[in-house]
């Protein structure tokens, strides 16, 4: 399936979960998740099914002022 991911295309095997598409950027903590712009608690990762043309924010907190 694809997906994108941090706005690019990404192929992702049938079924795959947020945790697949977090293991495929492997980015480094602290990081938090939206997949079409729904915010998905680290908890729900391995249990939140992706779907094609899913897309999938990967984001980390910028600090400054």
């Amino acid at each position: 399936m694809n997906v994108l991911i941090n706005q690019t295309p990404v192929e992702l095997p049938e079924g795959a979960s947020v945790a697949d598409a977090v293991a495929h950027l492997a980015p480094q903590p602290p990081f938090a998740v939206a997949v079409n712009l729904q915010f998905i608690p680290n908890s729900r990762y391995a249990a939140q099914p992706l779907a094609d043309g899913d897309q999938v924010e990967i984001i980390a907190p910028v600090t400054g002022g």
